[in-house]
């Protein structure tokens, strides 16, 4: 069995997109930051997301059955990191521009691409759920450079203006 540490050591090395996931329903919205997102198939087109079941917002993502993954473009780091703090949902939301699509989650204007989706299916796993979410709209942004995780660190990726 390999040790929790040794995993999330590894698991350091693998770049991934930085994401703000978002719900709405009757308790308000809530959102938390994830880089445990991605494809499951075209046809239909779906997305998979993970989420700890200990997180504060947990369970509004449950109930509501709808989320938005906002894929975060190279000026989102603070946001990012709102997100993924111990602030408020009123107070994670001052940060950025908002708006929604077809489920009503909030969607940030500027994001690379936003994913509005519904909760199809719900697996817990040790200390996660994975959420299975059909895609039922798109919003995509014209951007160069993307914000990723590495190695315990943000980074930039993509082309990047030249002034």
């Amino acid at each position: 069995m390999v040790d929790a540490t040794d995993f999330k050591n590894a698991m350091s090395s693998l770049s991934s997109a930085v994401n703000v996931v978002t719900t709405m329903g009757a308790s308000g919205h809530h959102g938390f930051t994830a880089s445990a997102v991605c494809s499951v198939t075209d046809t239909p087109p779906t997305l998979l997301v993970c989420m700890n079941k200990s997180s504060r917002s947990y369970a509004h993502f449950v109930e509501n059955k709808v989320l938005a993954v906002n894929v975060l473009g190279a000026q989102h780091e603070q946001l990012s990191h709102a997100f993924a703090s111990k602030m408020s949902s009123e107070q994670r939301f001052e940060y950025g521009d908002w708006t929604e699509l077809a489920t009503g989650c909030p969607v940030l204007t500027d994001a690379l691409v936003s994913f509005d989706c519904e909760i199809e299916q719900i697996q817990e796993v040790g200390t996660h759920t994975i959420f299975i979410c059909p895609i039922v709209a798109i919003q995509k942004n014209q951007q160069d450079s993307a914000l990723v995780y590495f190695n315990r660190a943000y980074h930039q990726v993509g082309e990047t203006e030249i002034a």
